[in-house]
């Protein structure tokens, strides 16, 4: 009976151990595949979307001309310093903008909506403007099998899926990495890309380059959901095995 408990746990902690094990082929980034460098892009174009808070700067020789254009919170309390209001894009793709009214901005890249502002500024309103635009809540979301999930602000606007994941700690070696959803917003429509983090080809893919409120999710593998699953009773589970061993030792008395 003595032998019998003993080979019980060892089958017990065997199995344990083994549903934790993990290949390697499904750990390490970027084994499989060549990478076609006539489809690797380092373009990227920022995209104005609904939602947005932009941030318009508009310069010139002539400041009191410039200044209609350059609506600020005023001065603060102390009687020094003011901060420049952002416009929000509403769902029409639309801002409300200082003596020119209703401007659709929606679907244009930045450089797009320098040339439309410009445009329409020169040479009624303001003589050789020169235009600043940034996008004051440009953020990525990671969500998932990571150490740090949440979203988290890209001052510079520019960002790719795997800085967007080292950002949030990198995956768990639990997480799935060879089916990584992205969702996006395009033309008013939820888009879902899939990503496999094992291949090269990850450099040559659509959301290589994330977009602003992007949201990343990493996917949980079988075992852990398992693992998850079976801590919630481990409890019950020691109790079952320490009741066994109980009776065995009982038994061969």
């Amino acid at each position: 009976m003595k032998c019998l408990l003993k080979n019980v746990f060892v089958v017990f902690f065997s199995i344990v151990f083994l549903s934790n094990c993990v290949s390697k082929k499904k750990i390490i980034y970027f084994q499989n595949d060549e990478i076609d460098q006539a489809k690797v892009s380092n373009s990227y174009k920022t995209i104005i979307k609904p939602d947005d808070l932009l941030q318009i700067s508009i310069t010139a020789i002539n400041t009191a001309a410039v200044a209609p254009f350059n609506i600020t919170a005023g001065v603060g309390s102390l009687g020094v310093g003011s901060s420049q209001l952002d416009y929000l894009v509403d769902t029409n793709g639309e801002i409300d903008f200082p003596v020119l009214g209703k401007l659709k901005v929606g679907g244009l890249s930045r450089d797009e909506l320098i040339q439309f502002l410009k445009n329409k500024l020169a040479p009624d309103y303001v003589l050789n403007p020169n235009i600043n635009i940034r996008i004051s809540n440009y953020k990525v979301t990671v969500l998932g099998d990571v150490k740090g999930p949440g979203s988290y602000p890209v001052p510079n606007e520019r960002i790719t899926i795997l800085e967007a994941i080292a950002l949030a700690g990198d995956l768990n070696l639990t997480a799935i990495r060879n089916n990584i959803l992205v969702q996006r917003e395009e033309n008013g429509q939820k888009i879902q890309y899939r990503v496999d983090l094992l291949s090269k080809n990850i450099f040559t893919s659509p959301v290589y380059y994330l977009q602003q409120n992007d949201v990343v999710y990493v996917e949980p593998n079988y075992a852990s959901i398992q693992s998850a699953s079976a801590n919630s009773n481990v409890t019950f589970y020691l109790s079952i095995v320490s009741l066994f061993a109980l009776l065995i030792n009982q038994l061969s008395r």
